[in-house]
């Protein structure tokens, strides 16, 4: 019985040895650091990190391993990268700013209507501070009649609640004067992308000559009416 059970298994082993004796190696062409070539069905530690070609039974490369990248190569790589996906984003910008416009008229339209709302949020500002301002000057005159602002030794302590209303007046007068300064902030940036959205329309509908030197620009074009 124990024979038997022996030759069963011996049966079912060896089409796997044979199997395994047949499987085809894999067979490695590099170069060494003098520029000889080597072949071998095995890679030498000292050029694990060196490129090599994997040949099959005819000798013919079926695959190419790369090497260790040097710090060079890797950053080279990353900027190539950067580049190739600020060409496609460009393309993509292009062919927005090309579909939403149809001439260049279009899109000063547009940049002044979208400044004049920016301009629109100034002049209340403005007005609204010089209020503000106003009536700070007024407390501030009133508060003059007490202590501790007054010279008067006689004159009476100041009633709490008119400090409290200078200091909120004080408040909301640095908030909105902050608010000013960004209004008239991104006035300014609005103009300056559709001054760009402006020349790149017109380089793109061949009204101007791109510059054959030109920095990289900073940003795409705006292309999408906001």
């Amino acid at each position: 019985m124990r024979l038997r059970n022996f030759s069963i298994a011996l049966c079912l082993l060896l089409p796997l040895a044979v199997s395994a004796q047949q499987q085809p190696r894999a067979t490695y062409k590099w170069v060494d650091d003098e520029g000889v070539t080597h072949y071998g069905d095995s890679i030498p530690p000292e050029y694990a990190d060196k490129p090599k070609d994997v040949l099959n039974d005819q000798g013919v490369m079926v695959r190419q391993l790369e090497g260790k990248k040097t710090a060079e190569q890797i950053q080279a790589e990353k900027e190539a990268a950067e580049l190739e996906s600020q060409r496609v984003l460009q393309h993509r910008a292009d062919q927005a700013l090309l579909s939403t416009y149809a001439n260049v008229t279009e899109i000063e339209m547009h940049r002044d209507r979208r400044i004049e709302l920016f301009q629109a949020q100034a002049s209340v500002t403005e007005l609204y501070l010089r209020n503000l301002h106003r009536r700070l000057s007024k407390l501030k005159g009133d508060a003059g009649r007490f202590k501790p602002y007054s010279s008067d030794p006689e004159a009476p302590m100041i009633d709490p609640g008119l400090i409290d209303e200078i200091k909120q007046s004080e408040k909301t007068i640095l908030r909105h004067e902050t608010n000013l300064k960004k209004y008239r902030f991104d006035e300014q940036q609005i103009s300056e992308r559709f001054e760009g959205d402006i020349q790149r329309f017109m380089i793109l509908k061949g009204l101007v000559t791109e510059p054959q030197t030109r920095a990289e620009p900073d940003r795409l074009a705006q292309t999408v009416p906001e």
